[in-house]
């Protein structure tokens, strides 16, 4: 019999799962029961609270405890508690107790869809992938050094995925799911790590993408990352951006720059993240995490809320919108280190897109608060090592001087680009000038680098190419 603290959990997760599946209860009426549960302090059980709410009976409670021992697996005796009895309309009407209700044995084998997921995680981090992918009607598939490979020979069928799906979201991340047709999550392999992961549908059916995350947070170093970029850590306040498209290494980046930053400075760090990834246990610095959706509804929700924290680093999973923005440069004007990610391809790129995000009316007052703020834009790639041993970063590397504050604030954005190519001497470096330096060591190929330049330097370099060729 399951006994421990974790083995009942699992119990009540599976019996929400059930009880939706049965078409019982919605996925909604689900939640509010989970989070009427977190409010008693008794450890009342699901089945009994959802009797209570009257959402169900006592004939749908052991339907649904019958297939819950079935997929538990082992005889047990289900015992059925009385449904309450129901509330009297009128004042003569007197509630009548329904009949009790028989003890049942069931046994069944127990499934094995979780632990086909479990078993596709550990041969997926045993070869080096860092995403796993399940796609309906589809073979699994993990990405190894930037490229997808076979992970299974067989695929998943609709149904398949869907059961394993389901037995590996908790309750209440499935009710989301299916509510809003997509959910973020992180899925825990013992002994083996945490993964983020997005379960999302589809025309086929339920997909599910997950991806490693280490136990540890990474250093600059295990990232290959320039060891400059440590000195990003020293400002006490300011804004500094950490960009590139999606995959390319944003948030390792992210958590390393925080774990420095734990390791020197006696300072308190708050972190938003949308799911929590890397865990920084508090070193020399008090690290709080909080996961958007569970701690915080919204970024900008969690943004209002830290200026009244008392931080001293703000760490930003992703600035995506016009509230979040201008929130991230409030809080880098009012004393507060903020370090944060983007989606934007680019250091200029990046300080457009921060203009753009306000009204036309608002954007000089906003060039203002950017040249004041900003700090530094660290832009990466990941791209294949010439030996297949993984990817390596290249990095552009903007650090706000006086000049280029200037330029920011005299809407001169265009010529920051010059000011990339002359700064070494400052720490700066373009993207092309970090890719010729891999390509230069050996450790990309010339073809590789290439494919992540800018695609005003591909046309120049492909017509360069053609006319030497003449």
């Amino acid at each position: 019999m399951l006994s421990t603290a974790q083995d009942k959990n699992d119990q009540e997760t599976l019996f929400g799962r059930i009880a939706v599946e049965q078409g019982h209860i919605t996925p909604d009426q689900l939640v509010q029961a989970v989070l009427v549960q977190g409010r008693q302090p008794n450890g009342r059980k699901l089945g009994e609270i959802l009797l209570d709410q009257g959402l169900i009976g006592s004939d749908q409670l052991l339907q649904i405890l019958r297939e819950q021992r079935r997929r538990l697996g082992g005889p047990a005796v289900i015992a059925v508690p009385p449904e309450r009895p129901p509330v009297a309309t009128r004042a003569t009407e007197a509630p009548i107790a329904p009949p009790a209700r028989p003890s049942v044995a069931v046994s069944a084998p127990v499934p094995t869809t979780a632990g086909s997921l479990d078993q596709l995680l550990r041969r997926a981090v045993s070869q080096g992938a860092t995403d796993l992918h399940l796609h309906s009607a589809s073979r699994p598939r993990m990405r190894v050094a930037g490229t997808l490979r076979d992970a299974s020979d067989t695929a998943l069928s609709a149904e398949q995925l869907t059961a394993l799906i389901r037995s590996a979201l908790p309750a209440e991340v499935m009710a989301k799911l299916e509510a809003d047709k997509q959910v973020d999550f992180v899925h825990t392999v013992e002994g083996v790590g945490r993964f983020r992961a997005n379960a999302y549908r589809q025309q086929r059916g339920l997909d599910l993408v997950l991806r490693a995350i280490p136990p540890q947070p990474p250093t600059l170093a295990t990232l290959g990352l320039p060891e400059g970029l440590g000195k990003l850590t020293h400002h006490h306040q300011g804004l500094v951006l950490v960009t590139g498209p999606s995959g390319c290494g944003k948030t390792s980046t992210l958590a390393a720059l925080v774990n420095l930053i734990n390791q020197e400075r006696q300072v308190h760090i708050l972190t938003a993240e949308e799911p929590i990834e890397y865990i920084q246990p508090s070193r020399r610095a008090l690290v709080n995490q909080r996961e958007i959706g569970s701690h915080s509804e919204s970024y900008a929700r969690m943004l209002r809320g830290a200026l009244r924290e008392d931080p001293d680093v703000i760490a930003l999973g992703d600035l995506r919108d016009h509230a979040s923005i201008s929130l991230a440069l409030t809080a880098a004007e009012t004393g507060h280190l903020v370090i944060a990610t983007m989606h934007t391809g680019g250091a200029i790129r990046t300080i457009n897109r921060l203009i753009g995000a306000f009204p036309p009316n608002e954007q000089d007052q906003v060039r203002i608060m950017v040249s004041e703020s900003l700090r530094a834009i660290v832009s990466q790639r990941l791209v294949p090592r010439k030996d297949g041993h993984g990817r390596v970063p290249a990095v552009e590397v903007l650090i706000a001087t006086r000049a280029v504050s200037n330029l920011i604030r005299e809407r001169k954005n265009f010529q920051i680009e010059t000011v990339l190519q002359l700064g070494t001497a400052d720490g700066m470096c373009t993207l092309e000038q970090s890719l010729d330096r891999l390509v230069n060591a050996g450790i990309v190929t010339r073809e590789d680098a290439a494919l992540h330049r800018p695609e005003s330097y591909i046309v120049a370099d492909l017509s360069g190419a053609g006319n030497a060729s003449k």
